[in-house]
């Protein structure tokens, strides 16, 4: 069975209810503009061919935050929610784009001066639509379609990576690597793989100089970047200074072309850098002069919108979408934009109007729309809580 189809199952299932469906400094600049950024989510079922709205008994949420709307707003697509659920416990997906995964950080003290933080990942099974706890993998990239996902093993960096058959959940290739590997993304088309290399745990923990608590070191031990041709798995490593002040964790990834990689530069001047494929920094390309490296969501489908920082003008939370070539802006609900839904919606976290920062929950908000559709139950706890979950997205 495939996400479609357990998409129409969910979906007859939900329809057929009569009851509603039961740091351092650099480290700190991230965090911050990540509290700005949250969101919420409402429950509802739609019918992809006719694009009917099914109420299933959970209001949509008005720029008021309080008046029942009924029928729900639909995108062009199906949605499926679970407004009751934090963490999900069934499939999420809203026009295609699937919350494939979602992950739980904890932070596992080593030595009296060192610890690491661990994640632990729920991974969607595609029999069952429900999310399934594994514990063999530290790091986990989902590639476009959901068929595939990318995997490391336990104690970064790794020595190799999986290619896991998300179908079967057995790993189906390995490919060894001769620079441990710390984190990996796919490019869009799911055909190019890139691997951001350590000389150690990204994920290590410290304790600074008058800290009780763990956080993360102030330099960054990122040696470079593999980019992989995932059908083969042949490809080169490039060689890249990461001196100076990162984020110890600080990922690559692929252009939406494939023609260069890049990453955030927290305490740069433009905020990022951009690389060739062999590692020499190059210009931020015209296109991508409004990417930024803390915003999920990144660039809608056709390249033509980019998903911006923290807004909050007509709205208490909401972001900014901005035109690629042009920079202009528009408004758009919610906190933090996570994925793209189309060209015209996105997935993202958010708030009830008055409530904590930190209490959000997954919300579908759309351009040109003040509405939002809860799909998932709100987090507890402010950010690095235990037991505070972290979503993975597939598109289509």
């Amino acid at each position: 069975m495939n996400v479609e189809e357990l998409v129409r199952d969910s979906l007859r299932e939900m329809a057929g209810e009569t009851q509603p469906p039961s740091g351092t400094l650099a480290d700190r600049v991230l965090v911050l503009r990540r509290r700005r950024r949250t969101r919420t989510v409402a429950c509802l079922a739609a019918s992809a061919a006719t694009v009917v709205a099914v109420a299933v008994g959970v209001p949509l949420l008005d720029s008021g935050g309080g008046r029942d709307v009924r029928p729900a707003h639909v995108t062009d697509g199906r949605v499926v929610a679970h407004p009751d659920q934090s963490p999900p416990r069934r499939l999420i997906s809203a026009g295609g784009t699937t919350l494939a995964a979602y992950y739980i950080q904890k932070t596992v003290e080593k030595s009296a001066d060192e610890a690491v933080s661990v994640r632990t990942y729920w991974l969607l099974d595609h029999k069952t639509g429900k999310y399934v706890k594994t514990t063999k993998w530290s790091y986990v990239a989902v590639a476009p379609g959901m068929k595939t996902a990318a995997v490391l093993e336990q104690n970064l960096p790794a020595s190799r990576i999986g290619l896991l058959d998300l179908t079967t959940g057995e790993v189906k290739r390995w490919i060894p690597v001769d620079h441990g590997v710390g984190g990996l993304a796919f490019s869009r088309d799911g055909r190019k793989l890139v691997a951001t290399t350590y000389g150690e745990n990204p994920d290590r923990r410290i304790k600074m100089a008058g800290s009780d608590g763990w956080e993360a070191p102030s330099t960054s031990p990122r040696t470079g970047f593999y980019v992989l041709d995932v059908a083969s798995g042949n490809g080169s490593w490039s060689k890249v200074d990461s001196s100076g002040f990162l984020n110890a964790r600080q990922d690559f990834a692929l252009s939406d072309d494939g023609r260069f990689v890049w990453a955030g530069n927290p305490m740069g001047d433009i905020g990022k850098q951009f690389y060739d494929l062999e590692g020499a920094e190059v210009p931020v390309p015209a296109s991508e002069k409004y990417l930024d490296w803390f915003v999920d969501a990144g660039k809608s489908p056709s390249g033509k919108l980019v998903a911006g920082d923290f807004a909050g003008k007509k709205w208490k939370t909401s972001s900014w979408i901005l035109d690629a070539a042009t920079g202009k802006k528009t408004e758009v609900r919610g906190q933090q934009l996570l994925a793209w839904v189309g060209e015209k919606s996105l997935i993202a976290w958010d708030i009830t109007p008055g409530s904590n920062e930190f209490h959000n929950r997954l919300v579908l908000v759309t351009i040109g729309s003040d509405k939002v559709v809860p799909l998932s139950g709100f987090r507890k706890g402010n950010d690095g809580a235990a037991g505070r979950w972290q979503p993975v997205f597939a598109q289509p």
